[in-house]
């Protein structure tokens, strides 16, 4: 097997054409984040002549036949536009045999930590450290199956939901539903909203390190038949009540960037805008609403399945691969400690040092 290391924005016509294809042979790996638009994407946000995502060709016997983005610096890698990619994964031929260090080697890194690796990806297994689970909604037999699966399973809150659009509707005006919409002034008013749900939840503002901004600009404009972003909205009245800037792929949607209005609070408009995205997906070509990873009541509520992934680290004999192999042992040894929220200090403070080091 050879490697070839290319930067996204050199992939010549015949090779992203080639990745497409690939990606069509699996619907795990029909997320946006596994396409090569989005290593293009995350590669031109960057906004420098190289802003180090590189795309790892894999060929046998001369035929490309395996595709893999990443984010490569002087020591390590990361997945390309961490941490705004929820998936990573080497979108290849069945059956393909890849040694992960030999990726490592291509990429001209002692190290390279993945966070959401797909867990079908046999040959990460022996270098993960944890895993989680990222929910879907599988709609393949329509909205009305899956709802009634989903009362069946004892969950009433699709008809919770029902009963919150009546209200909606009598105490505040028409709820209306649009699927990728072209209002500038709902776009920009998410991210007002983002950004006050980054301040009041305490977590770091990711669009004030510049790039994430510009990729998030950058989707807004980007239609392609099977990658994008997508502005989903609900309007209570005349007012926006929920927002959501999604990625799309050719028949899945991945829940990206999510905010409501709290003056409608009430009434749960991100969960009605997700509904109403359930059911509007029975006239499109989606099947798929992937919500990402992250242990939430309302995805635990709305997902009929799960997607497996991975955290750990590939490496060769390095002070890199010390460094993070010590911290994987604190790391495990606190959260095997009765401590409750003490013992997951550790992984939190080392996804926290993840998301700064992808931000810069």
């Amino acid at each position: 097997m050879e490697i070839d290391v290319i930067n996204p924005r050199l992939l010549p016509p015949d090779m992203t054409d080639r990745w497409r294809a690939l990606q069509r042979l699996d619907p795990a790996w029909d997320s946006p984040f596994l396409s090569p638009l989005w290593a293009k994407a995350a590669e031109r946000a960057r906004g420098v002549p190289d802003g180090g995502v590189r795309v790892a060709a894999l060929l046998v016997a001369g035929r490309f036949c395996g595709f893999m983005a990443a984010r490569a610096g002087g020591v390590t890698a990361m997945a390309a536009g961490a941490p705004m990619c929820d998936y990573q994964g080497l979108v290849a031929e069945p059956g393909l045999m890849v040694d992960p260090k030999q990726l490592a080697r291509a990429l001209g890194v002692h190290r390279f930590d993945f966070t959401h690796m797909l867990e079908a990806q046999s040959a990460f297994a022996p270098h993960a450290q944890g895993r989680a689970d990222s929910w879907i909604c599988d709609l393949a037999d329509g909205y009305e199956a899956y709802a009634a699966e989903r009362k069946a399973a004892g969950v009433d809150t699709l008809k919770d939901l029902d009963k919150k659009r009546r209200r909606a509707e009598r105490e505040s005006g028409r709820v209306v539903f649009t699927a990728f919409s072209d209002s500038r002034a709902d776009f920009e008013r998410l991210l007002v909203l983002k950004r006050a749900q980054f301040l009041a939840t305490g977590q770091t503002n990711i669009f004030a390190a510049g790039w994430p901004l510009r990729l998030v600009e950058d989707l807004f404009r980007t239609r392609e038949p099977d990658f994008g972003g997508g502005l989903f909205t609900l309007h209570i009245g005349d007012r926006l009540a929920a927002a959501q800037f999604n990625l799309a792929g050719a028949r899945s949607l991945h829940a990206w960037l999510i905010a409501h209005e709290p003056a409608f609070e009430r009434y749960s408009p991100g969960l009605l805008l997700f509904q109403s995205m359930l059911r509007w997906m029975d006239e499109t070509p989606y099947d798929r609403l992937d919500f990402g990873p992250g242990d939430y009541r309302f995805k635990r509520q709305l997902a009929n399945g799960r997607q497996g992934l991975m955290h750990g680290y590939v490496a060769i004999p390095s002070p890199a691969a010390l460094v993070r192999g010590a911290a994987y042992r604190v790391r495990r040894a606190a959260e095997a400690l009765p401590l409750g929220e003490v013992s997951h200090l550790p992984g939190k403070a080392m996804r926290r040092l993840d998301l700064l080091r992808g931000l810069r």
